[in-house]
């Protein structure tokens, strides 16, 4: 089989309805759209959602929930992805955004202890969960809030 034998199952494909073009198509004149009425005119049918006057589904479902305005986006890594920063680095806040592992407008940072170190890091304005506060404690990194 080449390239250009290959053709789409039998079946797959529909060619697509060609309307308003004379009698002998037998799509000429109304153009399947049937005689007046809305729908026979230009710019007619209901707008999406609209269900013949019965309360649209949208409505009849209850609401749920709030955004609160009090929220917090925490950004939140892994140890695994600080590997990337060379031994003995300060890592806070601005250098996490410069590298590219913080994006967005965030509220904070938080390290969780997922993978494991093999260099020394400083953790400054970082927020850190138990466990990583131990692996990092463990290979004699320190933490500043």
């Amino acid at each position: 089989m080449k390239l250009h034998e290959l053709s789409p199952a039998e079946g797959s494909r529909k060619s697509r309805k060609r309307v308003g073009r004379g009698p002998g198509s037998g799509m000429g004149k109304t153009s399947t759209r049937g005689h007046k009425g809305h729908n026979a005119r230009s710019g007619g049918g209901v707008r999406p959602g609209f269900e013949g006057g019965q309360m649209p589904l949208h409505r009849r479902l209850p609401k749920r929930g709030f955004t609160s305005l009090f929220k917090k986006k925490i950004a939140v890594l892994n140890l695994s992805d600080l590997d990337v920063f060379d031994g003995g680095v300060t890592i806070d806040a601005a250098l996490l955004k410069e590298r590219g592992l913080v994006k967005g407008k965030i509220d904070g940072i938080k390290i969780l202890g997922n993978g494991e170190l093999t260099k020394t890091f400083s953790l400054k304005g970082c927020l850190v969960s138990r466990s990583a506060r131990e692996k990092i404690e463990a290979a004699g990194g320190n933490i500043e809030l």
